[in-house]
């Protein structure tokens, strides 16, 4: 497995990460048994770089990878998230930075995943009612006490990783990003470049849309959240479907998946950007995986554009809602 840094003094990581937080919520019925085998098949095939969150399950996902990393803690980068504070229902939430929270939250994350340390915190979503500076100050002071070693960000906007970063280096930048999120171009990858910022991009698969896999949005449980997002569903989940189509017959003519080709492309738009594709099956590790020996030509790479430009994808990428707390 290729290698990549975050940041300019952050920790080298697998040029691929796995996502985890599928195998507990979100997208539908997952076996915590297959979960474990995919985590160690990704270990075992040369993925150091796992990401998690205390939001999802709700807590659920840090203590299965906390199991499954038992015995190879010490050879992987785990990561981990706060501020997304789940309520009595599913779709109750809130955002919390406040200084207390960070330090109560790390506490808790740390006990479920029963490590010592987490190597890369992340705010989750950024609390518009609490100064950066305070939530950035505290989890500085996380990093004075040994209990993080690097701090990250997600879904923040160009203005706000700025002035974090004046109070603490920032090593990651985590947001959406893939052929049919391409929102990190208006400004946000050219701050991270700027700053030295690594580069995260989750659900680089466009949710799994873009494997290819699904025809119909009957295809998804009704648990699934994809059911509820604007992309999945009536016009524009036929709109998307077009697009997709396109994709699969220019994977088809490089002999590839689908699924390589969309992670081929992230990985091509900088040596900064790390995708961090989640599944809960161990064979399609080894397929996204290949996508990092996939070099795409600049022929290929203007076929891609023109099939899928900016704002191609129709629907938000969130419900109206969600969509608020993102690029904060």
């Amino acid at each position: 497995m290729k290698k990549r840094r975050l940041g300019k003094s952050g920790p080298e990581v697998s040029a691929i990460g796995l996502g985890c937080m599928g195998m507990s919520e979100f997208y539908g019925n997952a076996d915590e048994v297959e979960s474990v085998e995919t985590i160690h098949k990704a270990f075992d095939s040369g993925i150091t770089f796992f990401d998690t969150a205390d939001m999802y399950g709700p807590y659920k996902n840090e203590k299965l990878l906390g199991k499954a990393l038992k015995g190879i803690r010490e050879d992987v980068i785990l990561a981990t998230k706060f501020g997304i504070v789940r309520g009595d229902t599913p779709q109750s939430r809130s955002i919390n930075g406040r200084p207390e929270y960070v330090k109560s939250a790390c506490e808790a994350s740390l006990k479920r995943l029963g490590v010592d340390h987490i190597d890369l915190y992340y705010q989750h979503r950024v609390d518009k009612d609490t100064p950066i500076e305070d939530t950035i100050g505290a989890m500085s002071d996380l990093v004075n006490e040994g209990k993080i070693r690097f701090i990250g960000m997600s879904e923040a906007s160009p203005d706000t990783i700025r002035r974090a970063a004046k109070v603490h280096p920032i090593t990651a930048l985590q947001t959406e990003y893939s052929l049919w999120t391409r929102d990190p171009e208006i400004g946000i990858l050219s701050i991270v470049r700027e700053l030295g910022i690594g580069f995260v991009a989750y659900s680089p698969l466009g949710r799994g849309f873009l494997t290819g896999r699904f025809q119909s949005p009957d295809d998804f449980d009704d648990n699934d959240f994809r059911k509820h997002n604007p992309r999945f569903q009536g016009e524009n989940f036929k709109k998307n479907l077009l697009l997709v189509d396109k994709v699969k017959e220019l994977a088809k003519e490089k002999g590839i998946i689908p699924a390589q080709l969309a992670l081929a492309w992230v990985l091509s738009r900088g040596d900064e950007i790390v995708p961090i594709p989640g599944t809960t099956k161990p064979q399609h590790i080894e397929e996204n995986i290949k996508a990092a020996e996939v070099v795409l030509s600049p022929a290929e790479l203007k076929q891609i554009e023109e099939i899928f430009p900016m704002d191609a994808a129709s629907g938000t990428r969130y419900p109206e809602t969600a969509m608020k707390s993102v690029n904060g």
